[in-house]
């Protein structure tokens, strides 16, 4: 059983920034993947940021210039650096992790609420 902490949402400002944080632990053998996604009020959850093991990250068109995503693999853990933030960037924010025999396992979510 793999259990993902996630922290470091929060209130913030239109133009602030916020650094979430997801540190899996538990009977993990080795990670392929460790991503972010969101979900806002009334809309489909969808990926903010991915990063995969030996390729580039990729990034939703609308975090792109604003949005970092780092891996520490020693300690198990992805962080996204969020700068500029928007209230559009309002939402719940879900760690997702996929480790190499391709299981998914998610975090419980941390709100992230941008005002104008």
């Amino acid at each position: 059983q793999v259990q993902l902490v996630e922290s470091g949402g929060g209130l913030v400002q239109a133009g602030g920034s916020l650094r979430l944080s997801c540190a899996a632990s538990g009977r993990i053998f080795r990670i392929n993947s460790m991503g972010w996604y969101r979900q806002a009020p009334g809309k489909q959850r969808e990926l903010v940021a991915d990063s995969s093991s030996g390729v580039m990250p990729n990034y939703a068109d609308s975090v792109k210039g604003r949005f970092t995503i780092s891996r520490d693999n020693a300690k198990n853990t992805v962080y996204l650096q969020m700068n500029s933030l928007k209230p559009e960037d309002t939402a719940v924010y879900y760690c997702k992790v996929v480790t190499s025999t391709w299981y998914e396992y998610w975090g419980q979510g941390t709100q992230v609420t941008v005002s104008s």
